[in-house]
């Protein structure tokens, strides 16, 4: 391998670290970045399959974890409140691009970018397992952080259980732990959830 190879791969880790997500790092006034999303997500990976015995493959959902949201360097993210119609609507074109662009850029990563098409077909059950667990990632989160985002982007319990569920239901047991958060988050709504 060429230093030059490396030192680009390395700038690409830079761009994708710079990503601001919507959501507060949890006790800061700051937004989180992909780079600490993506850690956060494969070691609670690795936590829930190692003490649930999960029958899953771990190097695969570890690996699924690291790829995930890779394509978000050049395509921004995308967040699920607040972002236009439009913003919406293109995320799919915008990633297509950015896939091409990384393959173009970096062809000796085929199996990288092969795992992110993966991911995305979520044909397995680590990917789903991953899938749900992204998405189930933010409002634990932000449940720890007394509802900050969720005060900041002006999003209900209702909202924020109808955009999730759907989309966490990809597994079952990352579901029944969204269903005994939900549980919780209705509890104790008033304190973190603002009122419209």
């Amino acid at each position: 391998m060429e230093l030059d190879q490396l030192l680009s791969f390395i700038k690409f880790t830079h761009a994708f670290q710079q990503v601001k997500r919507s959501i507060y790092a949890t006790g800061e006034d700051r937004l989180e970045n992909d780079a600490e999303h993506s850690f956060q997500l494969a070691l609670v990976a690795w936590y829930l399959i190692s003490s649930k015995k999960i029958d899953l493959d771990i190097n695969l959902v570890i690996k699924y974890t690291i790829a995930h949201d890779l394509v978000e360097a050049y395509a921004g993210d995308t967040p699920n409140f607040g972002a236009g119609v439009e913003m919406k609507k293109d995320k799919v074109i915008r990633e297509e691009q950015a896939l091409e662009r990384l393959q173009s850029e970096f062809p000796e990563c085929k199996e990288i970018f092969d795992l992110i098409e993966h991911y995305e077909e979520r044909k397995d059950n680590e990917s789903k397992f991953v899938y749900a667990l992204d998405k189930l990632i933010s409002p634990l989160n932000i449940y720890l952080d007394q509802g900050a985002s969720w005060f900041k982007n002006n999003v209900t319990i209702e909202e924020m259980i109808d955009n999730k569920r759907v989309r966490i239901s990809e597994d079952e047991q990352i579901l029944n732990l969204f269903d005994q958060l939900v549980n919780r988050l209705r509890k104790e709504e008033d304190k973190l959830f603002p009122k419209k």
